[in-house]
């Protein structure tokens, strides 16, 4: 696995690092992306304005060794940063698996934001369109590298990555690819997501995430790519590769009616985490730890909390506490 996250965490380690010290990778909004202060207004009912000024930034986005991939820096210069990030991950995963060009080896990526093509909206040059295409996010992993499996580009939101993995274990299970690459990517170049964000009241204005507090009040945007390196298992084993972990089961279904759009569904979520644990053939009580969507809203983490319940609690001795992250 490779990534690159906030705070400086430009490798699994280094984020580990991080999470073991307590650092925190919040900061105030780069100049590099955008004037925070033209945009920023403490009144969120401010037009065209955000209410917050902070998140979660990775640095240099705007470098990249095109000649190392063998693209010219005038299609470098077209191409999405989150692409170029997609390489990169996806390269330093692979190598760090110590794998090489293959014939069935799926590239799979959850790619939901679109600033670049705003930001590229008044000029255009021959890759423009591929460059800004999220279709081709995963298109050029397979071609840059030579991957001939499945390619899938897609958008769940918040869920892309996740989508992403379970798209490339089921693959795997039905022996469309031996090997697969799942990467998930976001940046902010542009502050339009942050504004309608805010307008919708979903961003925290303290500029930190604060789930399952009484004082939760949004969440924190924030960006970076990570990618992994999937195989079978009896594959992994047989050719001796390190094991990092075993994804046993994954499920994805999708909330159906419910208050609102953007509203959770509580037995929605009961259903997928028990059709997951079912696919895994692993019992609720033998679950430990999850790691929550964790919005820090007053809507979204009450009913996260009492589907976890609902699945997990049924049954737990206090011995045995289900610890819950985000």
């Amino acid at each position: 696995m490779a990534c690159r996250l906030p705070g400086g965490s430009d490798s699994p380690a280094a984020f580990w690092e991080m999470l073991a010290e307590g650092r925190d990778g919040i900061v105030e909004v780069p100049a590099s992306r955008w004037d925070v202060d033209k945009v920023y207004d403490a009144n969120p009912d401010a037009e065209n304005k955000c209410y917050v000024r902070h998140g979660g930034f990775i640095d240099d986005v705007e470098l990249f060794d095109a000649a190392f991939f063998g693209i010219s820096a005038m299609e470098a210069s077209s191409m999405d940063p989150q692409q170029r990030l997609l390489l990169e991950v996806g390269y330093t995963a692979l190598y760090v698996a110590g794998e090489s060009k293959g014939s069935l080896l799926q590239s799979s990526t959850g790619i939901s934001t679109n600033d670049w093509t705003r930001l590229m909206s008044e000029w255009a040059s021959v890759y423009t369109g591929t460059g800004a295409a999220a279709s081709i996010a995963a298109n050029r992993v397979s071609y840059i590298l030579g991957l001939k499996g499945p390619s899938v580009s897609m958008d769940t939101a918040c869920s892309s990555g996740l989508v992403a993995l379970d798209i490339a274990a089921q693959n795997l299970k039905r022996g469309r690819c031996s090997l697969a690459f799942v990467a998930g990517v976001n940046l902010m170049l542009t502050p339009h997501v942050t504004v309608a964000h805010c307008k919708a009241r979903m961003l925290s204005m303290s500029g930190r995430c604060k789930t399952f507090d009484e004082s939760a009040d949004g969440y924190v945007r924030g960006e970076g790519c990570s990618g992994l390196v999937l195989k079978r298992l009896s594959d992994a084993t047989a050719a001796g590769d390190r094991v990092l972990a075993v994804v046993r089961g994954s499920a994805v279904n999708q909330d159906g009616r419910s208050a609102s759009l953007t509203a959770p569904n509580g037995p929605s979520q009961e259903e997928v985490i028990l059709t997951a644990l079912q696919e895994a053939q692993v019992s609720p009580l033998d679950v430990e730890y999850v790691e929550t969507h964790g919005t820090g809203t007053a809507l979204g983490d009450p009913i996260e909390v009492g589907a976890l319940k609902a699945v997990y609690g049924l049954g737990r001795s206090e011995e045995r506490p289900l610890v819950l992250g985000a």
